[in-house]
């Protein structure tokens, strides 16, 4: 499947996005937006349905994110970045695992998706990574890591190279971003004891 120029914005509007996420910098968010509105069309294309509906609904969470970072912190201030407690992360584990599931055989059955589960999977595993974002959430890139490997495959085997192309160079982000935001977080934790 060859795609046009969309294709190619969309992956500099992401490259952009992400990069900007990792320096914790709010120009992520309209970025995003950008990024999000093109592949729902380039998804949409694909038969790739459940990325079609997950970007459908990144337009929505793009705007909340880009007001929970200005104003979620205490006293609608600034929101830092902070951690899940243990038993968080696992009913995050735990709803993208049966969300995966069920959103997989619904779409295996009704509709004609290619790789239903595999884009279950990226799709469920995306919206808890996007969600835990908006609260700047540290866990959000151990979502987002596994999203990435996932998704190489997947967009590859479809014939979507540039957008393959991009998620391997997610991949890399997102690690340097959950390095990152693991430093920061660690650096603010000593410089204001709790």
């Amino acid at each position: 499947m060859e795609m046009s120029w969309i294709e190619w914005v969309a992956v500099l509007a992401g490259l952009l996005c992400v990069w900007f996420t990792i320096k914790e910098n709010i120009w992520c968010w309209p970025l995003g937006l950008i990024q999000v509105t093109l592949y729902v069309w380039i998804f949409y294309q694909a038969k790739l349905y459940s990325d079609f509906v997950l970007h459908i609904i990144y337009i929505f969470l793009q705007f909340y994110g880009w007001y929970s970072w200005l104003y979620g912190g205490m006293n609608h201030t600034k929101l830092p970045v902070s951690r899940l407690s243990p038993n968080g992360f696992l009913l995050s584990l735990l709803l993208t695992s049966v969300a995966t599931a069920l959103w997989g055989a619904g779409m295996e059955h009704y509709t004609d998706a290619s790789l239903p589960y595999w884009d279950a999977f990226t799709t469920m595993a995306s919206l808890m990574a996007q969600w835990l974002l908006t609260r700047k959430k540290l866990e959000s890139w151990i979502y987002w890591i596994s999203v990435d490997v996932v998704a190489i495959g997947v967009y590859f085997y479809k014939g979507l190279h540039p957008t393959a192309g991009l998620y391997a160079v997610f991949l890399i982000l997102a690690s340097a971003g959950f390095w990152k935001w693991s430093r920061n977080r660690l650096n603010h934790e000593i410089e204001v004891p709790e």
